[in-house]
């Protein structure tokens, strides 16, 4: 079994990211998944009549790159998310390129927990999304 970072080897500033170009696909995928149809996300006749002028992905779908950083990579299999604050900068649209980013900003042993600054930045490395998490580190 795979097991991530546990608490003793995680040290503020440690960091880590994962990079997805969205496509239509994920967003079709992601709205049959979630049941979310909302017309800016899947009918484009109606999404240029919004203020932003096309489709945009779901806000949750960019933030669900946040997650596997956290579960695959930092501090990777084993970690239980406990939880996570979000604020959605940009939209992201089909084609853009996502580097999600997280950095420990705080580690508290005695809990186990960790805080995690997440970013995700689209190609022209604009933040679209930026937040907190928290989690419970993989254990031994």
């Amino acid at each position: 079994m795979i097991i991530g970072k546990t608490i003793e080897e995680i040290n503020v500033g440690d960091k880590d990211f994962t990079e997805k170009t969205i496509t239509e696909t994920d967003v079709y995928l992601y709205a049959g998944i979630t049941g979310d149809f909302n017309p800016a996300h899947i009918n484009q006749a109606y999404a240029e009549g919004t203020m932003f002028k096309g489709r945009i992905a779901h806000g949750m779908l960019t933030a669900g790159l946040i997650s596997q950083v956290l579960g695959m990579k930092l501090p990777g299999p084993g970690t239980i998310y406990l939880s996570q604050e979000l604020k959605f900068q940009r939209p992201v649209r089909i084609g853009d390129t996502i580097h999600a980013e997280v950095e420990v900003e705080e580690v508290i042993k005695e809990k186990n927990r960790v805080v995690l600054k997440t970013t995700c930045k689209n190609q022209n490395d604009e933040v679209v999304l930026d937040g907190k998490a928290v989690v419970l580190a993989p254990k031994n």
